[in-house]
């Protein structure tokens, strides 16, 4: 079959619509594969989407605690004297959540009479932190997305599938970007002070309807190691072992970090400190390796237990207290 000049043309023309069509298909398939990740819509990141990650396990691999069982403190078998609790105090209520059962979760989703907040943990970060759950009137219940950002977890609000940044306490993505958490008091010590401090305290139990080594720990070794499993955006000086404990203030915008290391120097166990032009009374107690912040009013104020790697990661521009 003979062609003409214009039919040739035609053809040629058709073949490069398809050539073009295919082209934008692709790019469209990798814009689109770009703005989801782990399934979460990240369109709208308030942060740079190329670094949230994947931390390994789909979105809800770590399964969130929903309907969270206690046991008096007087039935706990399955703590020993020096192991790790978060512990937290609500309208009179005391309860202790187990590390060694977070390390396996990461979020449990609570009430206490009738106020619903949730309790938080990233084993890499070594960062436990309760919020309160009701956000812009939503009353919220969240799961663990699978995704990290500055090696810190990223946890997903079910109602708005709107990523969460722990260390941030804010939205990073979805419908909800750019709201606030309202932190909570939260004590990460051991279970012996705890216990002492509260002895009628609720503890969570092991029973969480998963079947779970809660013995062992997943995580054996990483805080001794300097490695870290993820980059991070800003690296901190290596004045510290990268898992030094610090306790990270944030006085109004203006971040402090109090490591253990400098207070253990200091050798004090309560002394007077000013950030921000304000006033902060720090407690801290050697031996369980733990400490508290009250304000001006003796208010205790919510501080974030950290590693220093991550706190320096999330505040760059943070004041270090140094023992004289």
């Amino acid at each position: 079959m003979l062609y003409c000049h214009s039919e040739y043309r035609a053809i040629a023309e058709y073949h490069l619509l398809l050539a073009t069509l295919m082209v934008l298909m692709l790019f469209s398939s990798a814009i689109s594969a770009a703005e989801r990740k782990n399934g979460f819509d990240v369109s709208n990141a308030l942060i740079d989407a190329d670094e949230i990650v994947s931390g390994g396990p789909k979105k809800d691999g770590i399964p969130a605690i929903d309907q969270p069982k206690f046991v008096a403190a007087k039935h706990v078998d399955f703590l020993t004297p020096t192991e790790r609790v978060l512990g937290l105090v609500i309208a009179g209520v005391a309860k202790a959540y187990p590390v060694k059962i977070l390390n396996w979760h990461e979020i449990v989703n609570d009430r206490i009479r009738g106020n619903a907040f949730v309790v938080t943990y990233c084993p890499l970060c070594g960062t436990g932190v309760a919020f309160w759950s009701n956000i812009r009137g939503l009353n919220l219940k969240f799961g663990v997305s699978g995704l990290l950002y500055n090696s810190d977890v990223l946890f997903y609000d079910r109602q708005t599938e709107s990523l969460w940044s722990q260390i941030d306490a804010k939205a990073v993505s979805g419908k909800l970007a750019g709201a606030e958490l309202q932190q909570l008091v939260l004590s990460h010590t051991t279970w012996s002070d705890w216990l002492e401090r509260h002895p009628y305290t609720l503890v969570l139990s092991t029973k969480t309807g998963y079947l779970r080594s809660y013995n062992i720990n997943p995580y054996a070794g990483y805080e001794e190691s300097r490695k870290l499993y993820f980059q991070m955006n800003h690296k901190a000086p290596k004045t510290y072992h990268p898992k030094e404990r610090v306790l990270g203030l944030n006085a109004s915008g203006t971040y402090k970090a109090y490591p253990f290391e400098e207070l253990s120097k200091h050798g004090k166990s309560l002394f007077v400190d000013v950030v921000n032009q304000q006033t902060y009374t720090i407690y801290w107690d050697n031996v369980n390796q733990t400490g508290r912040i009250m304000d001006s009013d003796n208010n205790e104020v919510p501080v974030m237990q950290a590693f220093w790697f991550a706190w320096f990661g999330f505040h760059p521009e943070t004041e270090v207290f140094q023992a004289q």
